[in-house]
C-alpha cells in the first residue's frame, strides 16, 4: 500500500513536471517562431529600403551619360573665336596615327563654335591659315586609307618613311611621313638579306600592330641608336 502510494505520488509529480516542461517548450517554440518572423521581416524591410534608395551615380556621370573632361580649356576657345565676325567654314578633322580625314560641318558663328565645343569636349578647336575652324579628334589607329595602301620604305636619303602605295624608287612624291635616318650599312650587315630586300621594295602595313612592330624593330638601326652602340664597343 505504501509502495503504491509512492508510485501514485511519483506519477503525479512526473505529470506536473511534464506539463510544466510542455508549457516551457511551447513558450520557447513561440518565442523562436517570433524571432524568425521578426528577422525575416527586418531583412525584407531592409531590401525594400534598398530598392527605394536611389542608386549611386557612376563616377563623372549625369543622367547615365559619362561626362568627358575637355581636352581644351573653354577660355582658350573663347579667346580663339572672339575675333570672328560673321561665319566661318567648320570641319571635323580625324587625325589618325597614319593619315587623316576631313568632314565639313558647315558655316558657324562664334557662338555656334562654342556650342559645338561644349557638346564635343573630346575635340580640340583650332583655325587653319585660311581661317577655317577645325574640330580635331585624335584617333589611335590607322586611317582606312592607310590600312588599304600604306608601306614602310626608304626615301632617297635613307630615311625610314611611310608611303602611300609602293615606294617608287625611293621617291618622295608619295611620302606620308618620315621618321628617322637608318644606318644602312649596319642594317644590311645585321638583318637577313631577304628582310633588307623587303624594306627596299616596301613593307606593307595593314593595322596598328604592324605599324608599331616595324617602327620598333627598325628603330634599333636608326643612325642615333647605332652610333650609341658603336661608342660603347671596345676599340671604337
Amino acid at each position: 500500500m505504501i509502495l503504491l502510494n509512492f508510485w501514485n505520488q511519483l506519477k503525479k509529480q512526473w505529470k506536473r513536471k511534464l506539463r510544466s516542461q510542455r508549457r516551457w517548450l511551447g513558450l520557447a517554440l513561440i518565442l523562436l517562431a517570433a524571432g524568425v518572423f521578426g528577422a525575416g521581416a527586418w531583412v525584407l524591410g531592409l531590401r525594400n529600403l534598398q530598392g527605394l534608395a536611389p542608386e549611386r551615380p557612376a563616377d563623372h556621370a549625369v543622367f547615365g551619360r559619362v561626362i568627358q573632361q575637355p581636352k581644351q580649356q573653354e577660355n582658350e576657345v573663347r579667346e580663339l573665336v572672339k575675333g570672328i565676325d560673321g561665319q566661318r567654314e567648320a570641319f571635323v578633322k580625324k587625325a589618325y596615327v597614319c593619315g587623316e580625314e576631313l568632314q565639313r560641318i558647315g558655316l558657324m558663328s562664334s557662338s555656334d563654335i562654342l556650342s559645338y565645343y561644349k557638346d564635343h569636349p573630346a575635340l580640340t578647336v583650332s583655325m587653319n591659315p585660311d581661317g577655317a575652324v577645325l574640330f580635331t579628334e585624335e584617333v589611335d589607329d590607322l586611317s582606312p586609307q592607310c590600312k588599304d595602301n600604306a608601306y614602310f620604305g626608304l626615301d632617297t636619303k635613307g630615311n625610314l618613311s611611310l608611303f602611300s602605295g609602293v615606294p617608287a624608287g625611293g621617291g618622295e612624291d608619295n611620302v606620308i611621313r618620315t621618321f628617322f635616318q637608318l644606318n644602312i650599312q649596319y642594317l644590311e650587315s645585321s638583318l637577313p638579306r631577304e628582310t633588307v630586300k623587303q624594306l627596299y621594295q616596301g613593307i606593307r602595313v595593314r593595322d596598328l600592330d604592324d605599324y608599331n612592330s616595324v617602327l620598333s624593330t627598325l628603330s634599333d638601326y636608326a643612325v642615333e641608336e647605332t652610333e650609341k652602340v658603336m661608342q660603347v664597343q671596345p676599340g671604337s
